[in-house]
This record gives C-alpha cells, sequence and structure tokens, in this order.
C-alpha cells in the first residue's frame, strides 16, 4: 500500500512520515520510506540519533531511471521520448517493493531501522533555472512501475501545503493523510487538498498534531468533520528526539494513533485499475499540454490499452 502524508509547512508531516514508517517497521513489515519534499528532513527524523545517511537522489538520475523502466516496451523508442508520467505497459520493467534490481540497488540506503529513497535536493545548476517538479518526477514514474504486494508499505513524506497537485503523483497512493494542526492556517490546506481530491476521486484522512486539549480537538472535529481520523498530543518525546534525545518510548496515546492510521490504510483495498487510469489520464494531459510539443511525438501512443499492472503483470 502506498501512503501519503501532506500538510502544511511545519504541521509536522515528516515527523509523522517517518514515525509511521519505523511504527511498521518494528512490527516487521516491509516498509520503504520516500522523501520527496523539497526539503530533505526525512532521514535526519527516521534516525534521530545519529548523523543523518544520504541516500543518492532519483532525482539526479533520472535518464538511467527511464532508460531501466522502459524495459523492452516497443511503445517506447527511448528515454528521451519517456516523461515523467509515462505509464508502464507490455515490456515494461515493473519493480518488486526493495526487490533486487538496479533501482532499489542503486538509490535506497537505510535510515535507522528504515530502508529509505530520495529526490534529492536543489543542486547549484537548478537554482533559478529548474523546477522541482522535474525531480518529483521520478518518483513518479518509479510508483507507476512499483507493484507492491499485500503486507507491504511505500510511505512518501510530500511537498507542503497544496504544491503536490502541480503533479499527477499525489493519484498515486492508496490513502493519503492530511497533518493538521488545530488551527486556521492548519485546516487551510485540508480544505484546499479536500476540494482537488474529491475531482479525482482520492481517500484523504485527516490527522490532527501538536493537540495539547479538548479545545484543540474540538476545534478539529468542527474545521473537518468526519475526516477527521485520529490525532496526536504535544508530545516531549518527539522534541526530545529533534534534540537529538531519544530516551524511552513514544507517549502511548501517540502510539495508538500510530495503530490506527496502520488500521485506516490495511483496511483500504487495493485498486490497481484505477490507479492506472489516474496514471494514463496524468500522461494524456501532459502530453496535450507540454509533451507532445517537446518531444515532437504523439505521447497518447505510449498507453498500452490492454495492460494493467498489478500482481499478474509480474508474470
Amino acid at each position: 500500500m502506498r501512503v501519503a502524508f501532506v500538510g502544511k509547512g511545519g504541521s509536522g508531516k515528516t515527523t509523522l512520515s517517518a514515525l509511521f514508517a519505523r511504527h511498521l517497521a518494528r512490527s516487521g513489515a516491509p516498509v520503504l520510506a520516500i522523501d520527496g519534499d523539497i526539503n530533505q528532513h526525512l532521514a535526519a527524523a527516521l534516525a534521530p540519533d545519529t548523523e543523518p545517511v544520504i541516500a543518492p537522489p532519483l532525482g539526479a538520475h533520472l535518464g538511467e531511471l527511464k532508460e531501466f523502466l522502459r524495459g523492452t516496451n516497443p511503445r517506447i523508442a527511448s528515454r528521451e521520448a519517456m516523461i515523467k508520467t509515462t505509464p508502464p505497459g507490455r515490456g515494461s520493467r515493473l519493480l518488486r517493493l526493495l526487490g533486487d534490481d538496479e533501482v532499489h540497488g542503486r538509490h535506497v540506503v537505510r535510515a535507522g531501522e528504515v530502508p529509505l529513497m530520495a529526490t534529492g535536493e536543489f543542486e547549484e545548476s537548478d537554482l533559478g533555472v529548474a523546477c522541482y517538479h522535474s525531480k518529483l518526477g521520478a518518483v513518479e514514474l518509479y510508483l507507476n512501475h512499483l507493484v507492491d504486494g499485500p503486507g507491504e508499505y511505500v510511505v512518501v513524506d510530500m511537498t507542503a501545503g497544496a504544491d503536490a497537485f502541480a503533479s499527477g503523483l499525489f493519484t498515486r497512493f492508496d490513502l493519503t493523510f492530511l497533518v493538521a494542526e488545530p488551527t486556521r492556517k492548519g485546516v487551510s490546506v485540508y480544505r484546499q487538498y479536500r476540494d482537488h481530491a474529491r475531482e479525482f476521486g482520492i481517500r484523504i484522512a485527516v490527522v490532527g498534531n501538536k493537540v495539547t486539549g479538548e479545545d484543540d480537538l474540538l476545534f478539529l472535529k468542527e474545521e473537518v468533520g468526519d475526516d477527521l481520523l485520529t490525532h496526536l498530543v504535544q508530545s516531549p518525546w518527539v522534541r526530545a528526539a529533534e534534540q537529538g534525545r531519544t530516551q524511552g518510548e513514544l507517549e502511548p496515546s501517540n502510539r495508538h494513533a500510530l495503530n490506527v492510521l496502520r488500521e485506516a490504510v490495511d483496511a483500504r483495498p487495493k485498486d490497481w485499475p484505477t490507479l492506472h487510469r489516474h496514471a494514463v489520464d496524468f500522461h494524456l494531459r501532459n502530453a496535450r499540454a507540454w509533451a507532445d510539443r517537446a518531444t515532437g511525438l504523439d505521447l497518447a501512443s505510449q498507453v498500452d490499452p490492454d495492460f494493467v499492472p498489478g500482481p499478474p503483470a509480474l508474470a
């Protein structure tokens, strides 16, 4: 199952991404964390008491990623003809989570207990000339070609605010957790995300964060209604960890909230046809908007009408 954490900058989405990924890893579940934020802080959140590891960035190796994923797909003539939204088809290389392949072998590192991949941050050559969504395109391609099985989890820390809607990446998930503080600013991103998500049938669940009492919780319930799944209280343990002091365990109420998140993910059915339909729809949007013109090709021809990803396609 693919899970995204989104929210206003400073809401705690990176912290919750890390807590949830660690919670899954400690249960023995196969899990991969992906840092998809422009500010690369997930490694430090996953292993706060060690020097942060640096994952070889996906975004810096986009060409090699395209070359590998296109495989022998006859609809994709070259990696130059492949854009970030190009969906897989017959002949494409599909990925198993943490499989023995060059993508995982090159880009996965361990951050404490959790395997980690990252888009990469801006380099000096990017400043003033590059859009961050070109780096996020590597994550979109990865998820388009990933066949994650039952009991496997991908946890993605996304960009802040509603910026995720600038690409089709927001449709690549089985469930999206929107982290909201109990403030007007905290729930403003929720309203933006809710309205965009409804248009595409994307399921979101709100996770209240930094709740200090009944007034905070009542505010969230009034503002987001039934979309409020659970909440975490202000955490001395998290603050200590962010200061490099990890002692004891996360508070029981916050551990319970992580269990609620997992139960919500596990209750979602895996819908491969819908995931693929969204991938194709956004590919055709990009083709019409700019990519046909940029490549000089009819990129609609890259869509394999008889292909749907999923476990049967691995055979």
